[in-house]
């Protein structure tokens, strides 16, 4: 494989030699490790840039890296980076800026999705931290078209759905193949000849070729971890959200033999977020899965054990000892439990047919990868809190049309101010308030939904393909039973919050002389934190401090107090 290129766009000759220089001395050079080894290029305007990224293109040398000006003439950066995202949609995307031109670099953020920018001057000190972690992403996300896991299927097939779900969820490089196409059919032909494999079909990586698997199976054969190494931890967290993954990666940091594990695939709701625009720290935002990439290279770097996809059925005490029993069979103890499971997608129940579709057309959640396979269709979303206005907005960079269906007035009552703005701004979304989906046709697929005010008026038909649904979400504890006292939605209660027997300052089956802690369950030692806890916030940074701040208490249960 060619080395990948990182290309520096500045029509300021001085500025460029500067940037190619220090570019160099830090990628470009036979002592720097193979892996973070870059050829850096530099060109002196947006049409030189797209002309060379063509002719990289055609000789499959992938391009990691645009670093750009903004003050160009002909094309501006943010217009070059528009294109670049285009034609190369996994290439990391960088605006450099004179401090006086910030708020084009913003507009550039919300309009472009950049995914940094920087002003001038620098010092390499400030230039290279930020890339190193962008193009550390780039690395763990990227791999050759011949060396990428290849998924073949027709794309309203359910079983494809969930394989294709599963293996972006679990942020593995793969190449999917519409056999419903031309295209794809070639493909499948390419790889089997003659012969006539049942779909779904995968070409895992090293060769292995499996036909209609199931995720297990495919688990195994991509060699994610799936059974607990040892039968008993300090530390079991379940769910590896942003609440989970920061127990898990401070548990361990500070000694803890710690086991993380989700049903799913790291990174929970949060995972799937195309873009998150107001977590501290990060001015141009970041996707779910850049942000989880990030805290799953971190759970490890500090010996975090992590199972998945594994769920847990039941949670028993017996004395200190907390068993969890796993959905393989399987059992492992632990001294404390963090509960970081958050939610699930609600459903729309009593919409008539609708459950016919899903997995082929009707979808709950939305994967970055999804949209991309939506190109030059129209897309309904049903929604109005951020989720469904993230999911838009990446539906309308591959979509020729997105429809929002809000029930409510407005999508003021549910969203941040930020995004509605920049859904104003797209011409391709079309937000219709007062309106619920009430029906759906189709045949092996979805066809039409009718569409009517929240009291039934106005129905009308309408075609459609793809319905993503994100209306909300429930937590799925019906798995802890009696063991943990919840809410009558299922949110589990902790600390204060935990009710009391008739009027007393007594808990029921509550076994310690003192209080619980605030994000201690009735059980002594285990704890909750994130979407999952009644009363929680449901924003991202709230789980990553809970998370955090359930550690500290972890550690006095441990200490005895």
């Amino acid at each position: 494989m060619l080395i990948p290129a990182l290309l520096a766009v500045d029509d300021d000759p001085g500025v460029r030699a500067a940037v190619q220089r220090d570019l160099r001395d830090h990628y470009d050079d036979d002592d720097i490790p193979e892996d973070r080894q870059y050829e850096v290029m530099a060109v002196e305007s947006g049409a030189a840039a797209l002309d060379l990224m063509g002719r990289l293109k055609a000789r499959q040398q992938p391009v990691a890296l645009v670093l750009s000006d903004e003050r160009m003439p002909g094309m501006g950066g943010v217009d070059l980076l528009t294109k670049v995202r285009e034609i190369s949609p996994d290439t990391k995307r960088v605006l450099l800026t004179a401090y006086a031109d910030t708020d084009v670099a913003i507009r550039g953020v919300n309009r472009a999705r950049l995914d940094l920018y920087l002003t001038k001057p620098w010092n390499p000190s400030e230039l290279f931290s930020p890339l190193d972690d962008l193009l550390a992403a780039w690395r763990a996300e990227y791999r050759h078209e011949d060396r990428r896991t290849a998924l073949f299927g027709d794309r309203w097939s359910r079983e494809s759905y969930e394989l294709r779900e599963f293996l972006s969820r679990n942020r593995v490089p793969f190449r999917y193949h519409d056999t419903a196409t031309e295209e794809g059919r070639a493909a499948l032909q390419g790889v089997a000849g003659d012969t006539a494999p049942t779909l779904p079909f995968v070409v895992t990586e090293e060769g292995t070729r499996l036909e209609r698997p199931d995720t297990a199976t495919l688990a195994g054969h991509i060699h994610l971890h799936t059974r607990a190494e040892l039968q008993r931890y300090h530390l079991v967290v379940v769910g590896a959200g942003p609440a989970g993954l920061t127990s898990s990666v401070y548990g361990a940091s500070e000694g803890l033999k710690t086991l993380l594990l989700d049903r799913d695939a790291p990174g929970g709701q949060a995972g799937l977020s195309a873009r998150i625009e107001n977590y501290l720290g990060f001015p141009a935002g970041l996707s779910g899965r850049d942000l989880t990439n990030r805290a799953v290279a971190q759970a490890r770097k500090f010996q975090v054990e992590i199972v998945s996809p594994q769920a847990v059925t039941g949670l028993n005490v017996d004395n200190d000892y907390k068993v969890l029993t796993l959905a393989d069979g399987s059992e492992v103890q632990a001294d404390t439990v963090v509960l970081a499971m958050g939610v699930q997608w609600r459903k729309l129940s009593d919409v008539d047919k609708l459950d016919t579709f899903t997995g082929a057309g009707v979808y709950y959640g939305a994967s970055m990868a999804e949209a991309r396979t939506c190109q030059d269709e129209t897309v309904y979303i049903v929604g109005g809190a951020n989720s469904a206005g993230q999911a838009a907005l990446n539906f309308a960079e591959f979509a020729r049309r997105v429809v929002m269906l809000v029930r409510g007035p407005d999508l003021a009552a549910s969203m941040s101010e930020y995004l509605i703005r920049n859904i104003e701004q797209r011409d391709n979304i079309e937000v219709l308030t007062n309106t619920c989906v009430v029906g759906a046709d189709g045949d092996d697929r979805l066809r039409s939904l009718e569409l009517a005010s929240p009291t039934g008026e106005g129905r009308r038909t309408v075609e459609a393909a793809s319905l993503y649904v994100m209306i909300g979400a429930a937590p799925d504890t019906d798995w802890l039973g009696d063991v943990v006292a919840r809410d009558a939605r299922g949110y589990i209660y902790t600390g204060p919050d935990l009710p009391r027997i008739d009027g007393t300052r007594r808990i029921r089956n509550w076994s310690r002389s003192r209080d619980p802690w605030l994000l201690e369950t009735c059980v002594p030692g285990v704890f909750a934190a994130g979407d999952v806890r009644c009363g929680s916030v449901k924003r991202v940074a709230s789980g990553v401090g809970e998370g955090a701040v359930a550690i500290q208490f972890v550690h006095q249960y441990l200490a005895g107090k």
